[in-house]
């Protein structure tokens, strides 16, 4: 089965980050399937990003845009254009990855098969260390406030190879009928980074949608490229603010309440793990190292 069977958009969403950016649309070329457009969306880049996708990848749509209003925001503008082209489903994928030549079929499979299933996401590992899990399945709990990827920094096992639902879906690589991701009013821009995969998944669920995990789809992550690294200060601030943002959207007084308590707690453990990750792996624990 191939994916001619319905028009598919990959949308991928650039910022001043043209190497990574050139590195993702390479294996997306690879990955090329009939009936598989590719959109880059760039949100004002001054780094020459246009002009060198434009320069090496003929086959590539760029919507370049005056604006940066973030992930979200140019996620969204991608998306009314891919509607404009007759677009049936949806790949948003970040251009700090590289995807295996077999990624696409896996995902769209189940979209296919039900309308319950509202949203597919693959098996994504660390770039760094590609034996290495970044997610497998994504853990929600607004009681807490805790967000979490299932298996993160762990060896890749038997246990993550199981496909089935999962509570969200990471905006790193998600894929989804077009009709489905305008109905739900696409993403929240006020986001700006962070929080807003979570927030879909949760409007997608309470609409009755399911979320599957897929781990015969495989993506390479390079982790946070964007913001400088895992551990860097504009990431850690981007993502306490859209954790809170996001429990104050579903009033999860509970989750705001405990996220305080436990907000030092969380970032120092976090902190640690992402450091002894890197010092395991041969690499800096305060920056990114190009795959």
């Amino acid at each position: 089965m191939s994916a001619h069977r319905g028009t598919v958009w990959v949308i991928v969403v650039n910022w001043n980050n043209a190497s990574d950016t050139l590195r993702c649309l390479a294996s997306l070329e690879k990955a090329g399937v009939p009936g598989m457009r590719v959109l880059l969306v760039d949100n004002a880049s001054t780094d020459g990003s246009v002009e060198r996708v434009a320069e090496r990848f003929a086959g590539v749509e760029i919507l370049a845009r005056d604006v940066n209003d973030g992930f979200g925001g140019g996620c969204n503008a991608g998306y009314e254009r891919a509607r404009s082209g007759g677009a049936e489903y949806l790949v948003f994928l970040n251009n700090d990855t590289v995807v295996d030549e077999g990624f696409l079929e896996p995902l769209l499979e189940p979209l296919r098969r039900g309308e319950d299933i509202g949203m597919t996401v693959p098996r994504i590992y660390f770039m760094e260390q590609s034996d290495r899990l970044w997610y497998a399945g994504g853990e929600v709990n607004l009681f807490t406030g805790r967000f979490a990827h299932r298996g993160i920094r762990q060896r890749d096992a038997d246990r993550f190879a199981s496909g089935g639902e999962t509570q969200y879906a990471t905006g790193c690589c998600m894929a989804m009928r077009a009709a489905d991701f305008g109905e739900s009013g696409g993403f929240d821009s006020r986001f700006s980074l962070y929080g807003e995969d979570v927030d879909l998944s949760l409007r997608f669920r309470a609409r009755g949608k399911r979320i599957l995990y897929v781990p015969e789809s495989k993506v390479w992550h390079r982790v946070s490229a964007s913001v400088g690294g895992e551990l860097h200060f504009r990431k850690l601030w981007k993502k306490q603010r859209a954790h809170f943002r996001l429990l104050l959207k579903y009033r999860a007084r509970s989750g705001v309440v405990l996220s305080l308590i436990l907000a030092p707690v969380r970032l120092l453990y976090g902190a640690a793990a992402v450091t002894l990750f890197r010092l395991r792996a041969g690499t800096e624990p305060y920056g990114e190292r190009g795959a």
